[in-house]
C-alpha cells in the first residue's frame, strides 16, 4: 500500500494506517519516487530487506511519536465555554436579509467568475512556492511560473468561450440564532419550527488570559436575547462537464492538459463562492451594499463577516455538509452531489454557511477532549464511537 498526497506524511502513515494493514505500507514522498519503490517491493532479490528496513523505520517513528512532548492543556469543555467568545449583543442589532429563502442559480457566466480567481493555490497545487503575481518573477521558479501561467490563461480562454465547463449555484437566507454551541436554522421569520440545526464544536485548549475559546456559534445572536438574527447558506459547482474534457485529454495521453483543467476548475469553483459571498453581502443579505474591494482584498479576507465551510479547521465535521446539502436541496437545485463520504461532486465545488457578524472570524478548533465528544455526539444523536470516527483527525486522545 502506497500512500501519498499533500496532506500526508511519514509519522500519519505510520502511526495511523501502517498498524492496521497487514501488508507492505510505504509513504512516497513524491510520484517520481513510486517506480523506485515498487521496484524493491517487487524484486525477489531486495524485497524482504527493503520492507523490513520500512518496517522498522516505521516503528521507530512510531516510538518518537509516543514519547513525544504532549499536546497543550485541554480545559473542560465547560470551562471553554464559559471562556467564549463575548459579544455585547445589547449593542448589536443584527441585519434583516433583504432575500430570505433560496435563490438557484445556474448556468451562471464563467466570464463573472474568472475576475475573482485566487491564482497562489493554482502554483501550489503544482508545488510552486510564492504568491502570485511576485512568484512570475521568482529567481527559482519563475520560468516555470510563466510558462504555467501562461498555458493557464490560454485553457481559460477556451473553457470560457468554448464553455467547456459550466458552473450552478443554490444560496439559501434564513433566520438562525444560536442555543449553546449549535445554531438553530428556521424555516420561516416565525422562528417555531427548526429547518436545520447546524453542530459546532468550541476550542478546548487552554488559552493565554484574554484569549477566548471560540465556536461558531459566538457570532449568531443566541436566542435568549430575542435578537433575530440570520444565517446564510451555499453550495457552488464550476466543474459540470470536466470529466468528459479529462477522457479526451486523457485518452490522448496529455496528462498535462487534464490536470490544468482539473487546477482550473478547483479555482473557478473557490472564484465562484468568492463571487456568490459578495454578492450575498451586498444583494441578498445587503448587509455591505457600499462595499468596494479589489480581489486581492476579498482574498486577504478584508470584507464583513466569515465564509466557514464544513471540513475546515473552524468547523472540521464534513458531516454537517450532510444537513446543508438537505435543506438547500443542492443535488435537484444545483446538481452538485454528496457521497456517503461527504465528498461533493463534480469536486470542482464549494460549499459552507454565511455569518455577518463584523467581529466574526476564522479560527482553528484544534484538538478537543472526550467530554466535548461525548456532548456532541448526544447533540447529533450518535454514539460516541461515531462522532470519535467522523472527529478522529481533532481527538486529543486516543481512542
Amino acid at each position: 500500500l502506497l500512500i501519498g498526497g499533500a496532506t500526508t506524511s511519514r509519522v500519519h502513515t505510520a502511526v495511523k494506517i501502517a498498524p492496521h494493514y497487514d501488508g507492505s505500507v510505504v509513504w512516497v514522498p513524491d510520484a517520481s519516487r513510486a517506480v523506485g519503490v515498487c521496484s524493491n517491493l517487487m524484486s525477489e532479490d531486495m524485497q524482504a530487506d527493503y520492507v523490513q528496513g520500512i518496517k522498522a523505520e516505521y516503528e521507530k517513528v512510531r516510538t518518537q511519536h509516543k514519547n513525544k512532548k504532549g499536546p497543550s492543556k485541554i480545559l473542560p469543555i465547560a470551562d471553554a465555554r464559559a471562556n467564549a467568545f463575548n459579544v455585547d449583543w445589547e449593542q448589536y442589532e443584527p441585519p434583516k436579509p433583504e432575500l430570505l429563502g433560496i435563490r438557484t442559480l445556474n448556468n451562471y457566466p464563467l466570464e463573472k467568475i474568472v475576475p475573482f480567481i485566487d491564482w497562489t493555490p493554482f502554483f501550489q497545487a503544482w508545488e510552486l512556492a510564492g504568491r502570485y503575481p511576485a512568484i512570475l518573477d521568482d529567481e527559482v521558479v519563475g520560468e516555470t511560473a510563466r510558462n504555467l501561467f501562461r498555458d493557464a490563461q490560454a485553457m481559460l480562454k477556451k473553457i470560457v468561450g468554448q464553455k467547456w465547463l459550466s458552473a450552478n449555484a443554490v444560496i439559501g437566507l434564513f433566520p438562525a440564532n444560536a442555543v449553546g454551541d449549535d445554531i438553530e436554522i428556521y424555516t420561516d421569520e416565525s422562528r417555531n419550527q427548526i429547518a436545520m440545526t447546524w453542530h459546532c464544536l468550541r476550542q478546548q485548549t487552554q488559552k493565554p488570559t484574554g484569549k477566548p475559546n471560540r465556536c461558531l456559534s459566538d457570532f449568531i445572536a443566541p436566542k435568549e436575547t430575542g435578537l433575530k438574527d440570520a444565517i446564510g447558506l451555499f453550495a457552488v459547482g464550476a466543474g459540470f462537464g470536466i470529466d468528459e474534457r479529462i477522457k479526451a485529454f486523457e485518452d490522448a495521453n496529455d496528462d498535462y492538459s487534464a490536470i490544468v483543467l482539473k487546477a482550473l476548475a478547483d479555482r473557478l469553483a473557490e472564484a465562484f463562492a468568492e463571487h456568490m459571498h459578495m454578492r450575498v453581502r451586498r444583494e441578498f443579505w445587503g448587509y455591505a451594499k457600499d462595499e468596494t474591494l479589489e480581489n486581492h482584498q476579498l482574498i486577504n479576507e478584508e470584507y464583513l463577516g466569515i465564509r466557514p465551510a464544513p471540513g475546515y479547521p473552524a468547523c472540521p465535521d464534513h458531516t454537517e455538509k450532510g444537513s446543508l446539502f438537505k435543506l438547500l436541496d443542492a443535488q435537484n437545485r444545483a446538481g452538485i452531489i454528496i457521497t456517503e463520504s461527504y465528498a461533493m461532486v463534480p469536486t470542482a465545488a464549494v460549499s459552507g454557511f454565511c455569518i455577518a457578524h463584523p467581529e466574526s472570524t476564522f479560527f482553528a478548533v484544534g484538538k478537543i477532549g472526550k467530554d466535548q465528544v461525548e456532548d456532541y455526539a448526544k447533540r447529533k444523536d450518535w454514539t460516541v464511537e461515531e462522532a470519535e470516527r467522523w472527529l478522529a483527525p481533532v481527538l486529543a486522545y486516543e481512542r
